[in-house]
């Protein structure tokens, strides 16, 4: 590679990094290029890059990014994944892993912090941000619609009491 390939594949990545919140580091020996393929395309199915550089690079690149915390990940033949949404990012990379032995996580950055690989394990395990979501929407609707209801029950009571005596009158 010549040196300024080297150069801007180092200000790519630091620029991708810069803006990402999550990466994760997984080792890919024993992979075929197909199943490469296929972890690209889940990964690109969850607005995911990744990219195998060499860690030297990496290393670089991760200077004045929250990355800086995975530098001792960065030995090996390794992929990087990174993007913005987390739990996606790791419940793709975790399915990937469990169906392929061969991809081995080493472990990621989580805004700017190291993280081991039973943390992303623990990450992919969440529920998605949609799910999420909906659970405290309903969280939030349910006091809401009480009142609501207890509103409207005082004049259905009303109602109620009077049609009691409107038959008992009759």
């Amino acid at each position: 590679m010549k040196k300024e390939d080297k150069r801007r594949v180092v200000e790519d990545l630091h620029a991708a990094w810069t803006e990402s919140t999550v990466g994760i580091v997984a080792e890919y020996r024993g992979l075929t290029v197909s199943q490469m393929s296929e972890l690209r395309r889940k990964l690109h199915e969850a607005n995911v890059s990744m990219q195998v550089v060499k860690n030297t690079l990496a290393r670089r690149a991760a200077e004045g990014t929250g990355f800086k915390a995975a530098n001792e990940l960065f030995t090996g033949p390794v992929a990087i994944a990174y993007g913005s949404e987390p739990v996606g990012m790791a419940k793709a990379i975790s399915d990937f892993a469990k169906k392929h032995k061969a991809l081995e996580i080493k472990g990621g950055v989580l805004d700017g912090k190291a993280v081991d690989a039973s943390g992303i394990m623990a990450l992919a395990n969440l529920p998605s941000r949609e799910v999420l979501l909906a659970k405290m929407l309903g969280s939030m609707q349910s006091p809401i619609s009480g009142f609501v209801r207890t509103l409207n029950e005082i004049p259905g009571s009303f109602v109620r009491v009077l049609a009691a005596i409107r038959d008992q009158k009759a």
